[in-house]
């Protein structure tokens, strides 16, 4: 054996008799060891089984074990017991079936506010979300100038119309088409690509300048007859126009008849 291995070996026993000398009497005083020489009528006992000194190793070589860091405490036992280290996977556990962490409180309670607020989101969620419809309506014609060419009539009319949005998003809308048909034909026509975004919960009115060329012999005549004070010409118009919102598009239309003075300029608003 070499030299460092006996002085190494030796001062490992001399180090666990110091500790057991100095153990033993704290652990005798508590009751934790039993003396060899005492019984439980406090007189010496010489008859007593020698495998009570095993057991007395026994326990002084788990306590050094014990001491060393070789255990952690069981998580199963209150702090209490311990159990040997790097065997916590390898372990099951027992636990009472009265146990408390078995039977958790208030598990109905929670299960009935987790559902209740489950279904007020979503009942919300579906209230915001859900997609109202988007109206478009005529409301009035602003102005009309009428142009008398040769051989025909030129009418520039202004209408407005309103677009009402009843959804919680903004809406945009574009591709306003519209146009006005006099007896099944067509006398004018105007697109507009960009008309602009609604808020929420609002009402825009807009407006759009459509241009009306009367080229029929007989409707220019009347246009242009003098002696007629009013000249009453009856438009139909029909509009339409794409709408966008909440990540889908939509087409919506609407049609009207409104009358036209072509034979003078009027700028006073009125209904259609």
């Amino acid at each position: 054996m070499p030299v460092t291995d006996f002085y190494f070996s030796n001062l490992v026993d001399y180090m666990e008799k110091w500790v057991y000398a100095f153990a033993e009497p704290i652990l005798n005083s508590m009751g934790a060891v039993p003396r060899s020489s005492d019984d439980c009528t406090g007189e010496p006992n010489d008859k007593q089984p020698i495998t009570e000194k095993d057991d007395h190793k026994k326990w002084s070589s788990n306590w050094r074990r014990h001491s060393a860091g070789g255990t952690v405490l069981c998580p199963t036992c209150e702090g209490t017991g311990r159990i040997p280290r790097g065997q916590e996977s390898r372990l099951v556990a027992y636990i009472p079936c009265s146990d408390q962490r078995l039977r958790p409180r208030h598990t109905k309670l929670y299960v009935a506010v987790s559902v209740g607020v489950c279904l007020l989101v979503s009942a919300l969620a579906l209230f915001f979300l859900f997609p109202r419809a988007v109206l478009l309506s005529p409301v009035t014609v602003k102005s009309s100038f009428v142009y008398f060419g040769n051989d025909s009539v030129q009418i520039n009319i202004t209408n407005a119309f309103n677009i009402t949005n009843s959804n919680f998003v903004p809406v945009q809308v574009y591709n306003l088409k519209v146009q006005a048909i006099n007896f099944d034909v067509v006398v004018g026509t105007v697109s507009i690509k960009n008309v602009g975004f609604v808020q929420p919960l609002s009402v825009q009115m807009s407006s759009f300048m459509i241009p009306i060329n009367v080229t029929d012999p007989g409707l220019s005549s009347y246009c242009k007859k003098a002696s007629l004070p009013v000249h009453i010409l009856y438009l139909h118009l029909q509009m339409s126009v794409a709408v966008y919102y909440m990540a889908h598009s939509e087409q919506i239309s609407s049609e009207t008849y409104e009358y036209i003075d072509c034979g003078a300029n009027n700028t006073r608003a009125h209904s259609t």
